[in-house]
């Protein structure tokens, strides 16, 4: 009996120096990874300060400004429609800040940041015919040919002018907060994967003034005595017609973001390349606006020689005043890839991203009518770690 005892006795003796054996290894692993660990939480940079460009192609669009002149085409058909001319500004360059803050000892990252854009498109395009003299011959002849008796110059063209005003503006504003759950290979050395939620702000505004002007059918009309051409008339028509137009988009609204990260090479023990990506998604609630005159006048000139200065007015409308003003729901998403180099506190980035708007502005002219709001091209940004 007592042999079992002592035979248990020892087993149990033994067990437990194989637990205070492994207790041993596992608290000295511990103490010596710790200093490492807590040394990288301490080095890690605390706030993050970034700033930036973007070249934006811009996607808007707007109403073509085509008044119909019922007596006369608008425009001379041989020369290009003002409907090419008068597009919004194409492209811009963006401005971009961003300020991160991320508590030590913590994978929540808290931010703010502001886009901000503006450009201007102006054009002054003057089309027009270089119409010769009209001849005119006497009744006798010379050499068997009609004699010249006079030559009409004429007293117009055919032309078709188009000057236009276009600007436009915008800004996106974004306060996020985020954690870092560290999807797989996301999660390792200056690598992230970064869920955000928060709530994004944009405004958009536009601003339109076109002048068309235009004489469409300017020619030279004369009469046959006895085979001859006579003095001729020179009639025409002059079309103005002009467009000024304010358009403007506020909205507020929650945003989700997905930013992630993983390092493709390692240079140094600080230093590496990472290959960025992020999609985003937003609903913004708010208001279009739409303010806009236009306005038009056609004259006949039934031009005779001994008449000169002689017109008509044709078409003469009542100006349009039209406002408008419609609450709107804008669905928002966006998507940007690139590369960033980091060494130590400070991170270098490039690539491409793009931002769209669907349905944000008003850009019709007497009815409403909804146009999309994007923004796409290559981006840079410089950004600086402080604290840690």
């Amino acid at each position: 009996m007592s042999e079992i005892t002592n035979t248990g006795k020892k087993g149990l003796s033994h067990r437990r120096r194989l637990l205070a054996t492994a207790s041993a290894i596992v608290l000295s692993s511990l103490t010596h990874n710790s200093p490492a660990v807590a040394s990288d939480d301490a080095d890690k940079p605390t706030v993050w300060i970034e700033l930036g460009g973007q070249l934006s192609r811009l996607d808007d669009g707007q109403e073509a400004f085509t008044p119909a002149f019922p007596n006369s085409p608008q425009r001379p058909s041989i020369f290009s429609p003002s409907q090419k001319f008068e597009h919004l500004p194409l492209s811009s360059i963006d401005e971009t800040g961003k300020l991160s803050f991320e508590p030590q000892g913590s994978d929540w990252v808290f931010s703010a940041s502001v886009r901000y854009g503006r450009s201007t498109n102006n054009r002054d395009v003057s089309q027009q015919s270089h119409p010769k003299p009209f001849t005119v011959y006497g009744l006798g002849t010379v050499s068997g040919h009609p004699s010249i008796a006079k030559y009409v110059p004429p007293i117009a063209n055919r032309f078709a002018d188009t000057s236009v005003r276009n600007s436009e503006s915008h800004a996106v504003l974004d306060f996020q907060a985020g954690k870092d759950v560290g999807l797989g290979i996301f999660g390792g050395h200056h690598g992230s994967s970064v869920v955000n939620l928060g709530v994004r702000f944009a405004q958009f505004t536009a601003k339109s003034n076109i002048a068309i002007k235009s004489n469409p059918d300017w020619h030279f009309s004369y009469k046959y005595f006895n085979g001859i051409k006579l003095a001729p008339y020179q009639p025409y028509h002059t079309n103005q017609a002009n467009l000024q137009a304010s358009r403007s988009f506020r909205g507020i609204g929650p945003s989700l973001s997905w930013n992630a990260s993983a390092p493709l090479v390692s240079t140094a023990q600080d230093s590496d390349v990472t290959l960025d990506w992020g999609v985003n998604a937003a609903v913004l609630f708010g208001r279009q606006r739409a303010k806009v005159h236009h306005d038009a006048l056609a004259k006949s000139h039934p031009e005779h020689n001994e008449t000169p200065g002689y017109r008509i007015v044709t078409y003469s409308p009542t100006p349009v005043n039209v406002t408008r003003s419609h609450t709107a729901t804008v669905p928002n998403v966006g998507g940007f890839a690139g590369l960033s180099f980091r060494y130590a506190n400070a991170k270098v980035s490039a690539g491409y991203r793009a931002d769209m708007f669907f349905h944000a502005m008003d850009g019709g002219i007497d009815a409403r009518k909804s146009e999309n709001v994007g923004f796409y091209g290559p981006f840079a940004t410089i950004s600086v770690g402080l604290g840690g």
